[in-house]
């Protein structure tokens, strides 16, 4: 499995729970498409929100988090971590 960081943007103002709600959409479906979701951060005053998932293919992760109602503007592999 290659894990994934996406990029959310125009999420001005998102509130911690917020981001938890949106973390737990992801999470109560992403079985369906053989990815998990790792761990999300958020900055509100920019907008960004960034998440870590584990999965079989960029399209997996971004087909989550379009049924969870929150697309990724940008999908990157990380093939190499430290």
């Amino acid at each position: 499995m290659t894990e994934f960081i996406d990029v959310h943007h125009g999420m001005q103002g998102i509130t911690s729970d917020q981001l938890t709600e949106a973390h737990r959409a992801d999470l109560a479906i992403e079985g369906e498409e053989g990815v998990h979701f790792k761990k999300a951060w958020a900055d509100p005053d920019s907008g960004t929100v960034y998440c870590l998932s584990e999965g079989p293919t960029a399209e997996a992760v971004q087909r989550v988090h379009e049924r969870a109602g929150h697309s990724a503007d940008e999908i990157h592999p990380v093939p190499l971590n430290a």
